[in-house]
């Protein structure tokens, strides 16, 4: 930005005349300003923050942890992405029961704060092995969720009623987004633990349950036809922290949709 600044304001007095380079200033003086208040912004924003990028940087997730916690918790200020990256941090740290402080805390602040961050604060639970706990969680959240988060809570909620074994109430969760879910990965999760798991469980429904499955991963490989198109929707997923949660699962599903 500054190079570009530097070439507008000097490069016009060098090739210009004098009077087309004073017109050409006349006219476009409100582009130069702007740009000097952009990067004036750009490097407040910086300083005002560079403390949080330098620990982020050093990866010193303890101190960071602090620095936090004294700026969302002490000092009340309930950001999106400062609460986000706490949570975060503290599952970097194995710490599931702070982040359920923090879901408590945050939930008194700033409640629509616990929606945006449903799917940390919902692992946390599964983490921290209260799973009981993620079975409420996530299904009081399933109709309050914004629409791109919301298959995504119904599935968490069917594998937190699946370690609960509250396996029939896991396979209407499984099916349902086996059946009608957009998103190839959930679909062919629903499928693999309807057909793998659930039909071994519960016999009697062994039959309906791979019927779905097998419906499932054919929806699945519509959009997903090769192994490398699985990874790489994955591989995107691995961002997020959630996701570590399943891992496992991810890889075990990749192998039977394209074994």
């Amino acid at each position: 930005m500054l190079l570009f600044l530097g070439i507008v304001i000097l490069l016009p007095p060098l090739v210009l005349e004098s009077t087309f380079s004073l017109t050409f200033f006349r006219i476009n003086w409100p582009y130069i300003v702007f740009l000097v208040v952009l990067i004036g912004c750009f490097n407040a924003f910086y300083i005002y923050n560079r403390r949080l990028y330098t620990l982020l940087e050093k990866e010193d997730w303890p101190v960071l942890v602090r620095y936090l916690e004294n700026e969302v918790i002490k000092k009340g200020r309930y950001s999106s992405g400062k609460v986000r990256l706490l949570a975060n941090s503290y599952l970097v740290l194995s710490d599931s029961a702070a982040v359920m402080s923090l879901e408590n805390k945050t939930a008194v602040a700033r409640p629509a704060l616990v929606d945006a961050n449903v799917m940390i604060f919902g692992a946390a639970r599964i983490l921290g092995r209260d799973i009981s706990g993620a079975v409420r969680f996530f299904g009081i959240r399933k109709g309050t969720v914004k629409a791109e988060y919301r298959d995504w809570v119904s599935w968490y909620h069917g594998f937190a009623l699946l370690l609960n074994l509250q396996n029939e109430e896991a396979g209407v969760e499984f099916s349902l987004l086996a059946r009608e879910s957009a998103d190839p990965v959930i679909t062919g999760l629903s499928s693999y633990f309807l057909s793998e798991i659930l039909a071994r469980r519960i016999r009697g429904k062994g039959p309906e349950y791979r019927e779905t499955a097998d419906l499932g991963k054919e929806r699945a490989l519509k959009v997903l036809s090769e192994a490398k198109n699985w990874n790489h929707q994955c591989s995107r997923l691995s961002s997020e922290i959630h996701a570590a949660a399943i891992s496992k699962y991810l890889e075990e599903t990749g192998k039977w949709l394209y074994k």
